[in-house]
């Protein structure tokens, strides 16, 4: 990929649509079809850091990268609690934290490497219930990186992978008892690994705006927006 990537910059625009329309169904209107769309987000957010890794390796970007996402796991918190009053869960940075170790460990082959990984691991197993998405949601951004560069057709281990990550039990249970949006949000899991690869592959020809280190504070400030439309619809 180029340094500049234009694909990859139009995935994260749509991973970012794809969760703020998903979390408008928590502005007070009943709009519950937009989870299917909303499905699509933390797959491609996933599959941008696989990417950004396949591309800049485990050098020192990827350290700055890891900074930055610490960095706004702890600022996002606030708007995200202020937003989910009664979360069960952190916001999603953490989950894409100990993801970005898990993916680096296995491209590094330092020991330090390894250690954060296995360390991201055990941290996952221990605290999934904690985590947004769980320990899946830790490993597909490994899954994503072991498909990066391969045929169309393994895009079904991260397919496999994100409709484990997103409670692949209720999904199941309710498609299975005819609900159109759990059926729906399914099919949205199983499709969004290999879409995504497919944009990455095939909208190269594609400038939007460039996502560059101002883009973080997009997670939070869509909270507070959000909140704010919601305190003036309610």
């Amino acid at each position: 990929m180029s340094r500049r990537d234009g694909a990859l910059d139009l995935l994260k625009w749509l991973a970012l649509l794809a969760m703020i329309l998903d979390h408008l169904r928590y502005v007070g209107y009943s709009v519950d079809w937009l989870y299917v769309p909303g499905r699509l987000a933390f797959p491609w957010f996933c599959l941008a850091m696989a990417a950004n890794l396949g591309r800049s390796g485990t050098g020192a970007s990827s350290w700055r990268y890891l900074g930055w996402l610490l960095l706004f796991s702890a600022v996002s918190e606030i708007p995200y609690r202020l937003f989910f009053p009664d979360a069960a869960t952190l916001n999603v940075m953490p989950t894409l934290v100990l993801g970005l170790l898990v993916a680096r460990g296995w491209q590094a082959s330092t020991l330090q490497a390894r250690g954060l990984a296995a360390s991201a691991l055990l941290l996952a197993a221990l605290f999934s219930s904690q985590l947004m998405f769980g320990l899946f949601g830790v490993l597909l951004p490994l899954a994503m990186l072991l498909v990066l560069r391969r045929p169309w057709y393994f895009a079904v281990l991260p397919a496999v992978v994100c409709v484990a990550a997103n409670q692949w039990r209720v999904l199941y249970g309710a498609a299975w008892l005819g609900d159109a949006v759990a059926l729906w949000g399914l099919l949205s899991c199983l499709i969004a690994p290999g879409l995504g690869l497919f944009l990455l592959r095939q909208a190269g020809r594609f400038r939007p705006l460039a996502m560059r280190r101002w883009a973080y504070g997009l997670y939070p400030a869509h909270f507070l927006v959000l909140l704010v439309v919601r305190q003036i619809t309610a």
